[in-house]
């Protein structure tokens, strides 16, 4: 659905003492039909510029954008408009028109396209029934709650039958519940209308409730991307690990690591809990097996496109020797950190 070949995006300087601003970096993206794809990144990461380089509201400096078999890069603004009708946009701060009705507002894009009154009102009508929404068609923005204006955002951006739908932040201004009434929404979209939908966000939370595959960006650049899964299992680079060390808070930091050794006799260690290594059900054998006892003193466990992501540690006690056995052990099977006593 979306190919961006080598592409970057170079903002001149703004006076003579500022330098040019480099905010995409070389970027290649395959983003398949059909995928929810997250794009995630800090502040200035680059993400909103690439997604405004997707629907060519940006022009890259260099490099190739392709969607749907659409070469984007070279068109005239004329011959954009055609392409841009099957591309739907889902803003952070929803830009609804104020001065218009619920129905007005997801009307406004049938109305540009020209199509017929009679059709309009039937589309707007199918889509304020999807959205959950028909009973507010007569209402005006101001009277809706911040998930109430952002379903009619989904709905308008839907109004023309678009095969892309691109959210930047859709959900940042969202309070946690709301946010996650329109991700599944958004998950309707795409598995019930069969949109494929790219997410810029800087929550690793809604990537993993919602996207298939991801690309995490730093600088400008994508520094990794795969799977969800694959990606947030075993990152690579530091950015990713921020990320999910912020999100999952399941390993300990060294000032917990202390109190947790005031607390607790024995030797800390954190183990990596990962479908893919399964050590969840067989640590308690494993234990067993070495005869060390041990006791879960910190971590938490969540799910990534429902399968288990995250961390425990464990305050482990015993003969040493049948300790070092049984890390060596685990650490055949997952990653394993022995917290040692730091001595001055």
């Amino acid at each position: 659905m979306v190919s961006l070949h080598e592409v970057s995006k170079t903002f001149d300087a703004t006076s003579s003492k500022a330098a040019a601003v480099h905010a995409v970096d070389g970027v290649s993206l395959e983003i398949e039909r059909g995928d929810v794809f997250g794009v995630i990144g800090y502040s200035g990461a680059g993400k909103s510029t690439l997604v405004r380089l997707i629907n060519a509201l940006e022009r890259p400096t260099s490099g190739r954008v392709v969607v749907d078999g659409v070469d984007l890069t070279g068109l005239s603004e004329r011959g954009l408009r055609p392409a841009r009708a099957g591309i739907g946009f889902i803003f952070q701060q929803f830009n609804l028109l104020r001065s218009r009705t619920v129905a007005g507002n997801i009307a406004y894009p049938l109305k540009v396209a020209g199509w017929p009154r009679e059709k309009r009102a039937a589309r707007v009508a199918e889509l304020l029934e999807f959205v959950g929404l028909a009973d507010k068609a007569r209402q005006y923005p101001d009277q809706l709650s911040g998930g109430q204006k952002q379903r009619v955002g989904i709905a308008r951006a839907l109004a023309t039958n678009p095969a892309l739908l691109l959210a930047d932040e859709a959900t940042s201004a969202l309070d946690p519940e709301t946010t996650k009434d329109v991700l599944d929404l958004l998950r309707r979209v795409n598995q019930e209308l069969g949109v494929t939908i790219v997410v810029i966000t800087h929550e690793m939370s809604v990537v993993s409730y919602l996207c298939n595959r991801v690309a995490v960006m730093e600088a400008g650049k994508v520094v990794e991307q795969g799977s969800v899964y694959d990606v947030f299992a075993r990152p690579v680079q530091p950015v990713t690990r921020r990320f999910i060390g912020a999100a999952l808070h399941d390993r300990p930091r060294p000032d917990i690591v202390e109190r947790l050794r005031q607390r607790h006799p024995g030797r800390i260690v954190t183990v990596a809990i990962r479908e893919s290594d399964q050590p969840g059900i067989s640590i308690t054998e494993r234990l067993r097996a070495h005869d060390v006892d041990g006791a879960v003193v910190y971590g938490g466990i969540t799910e990534v496109g429902s399968r288990p992501l995250g961390s425990l540690t464990f305050a482990l006690t015993g003969d040493d020797t049948r300790i070092d056995a049984l890390i060596a052990d685990l650490r055949a099977h997952t990653e394993v950190i022995e917290h040692t006593e730091v001595t001055a």
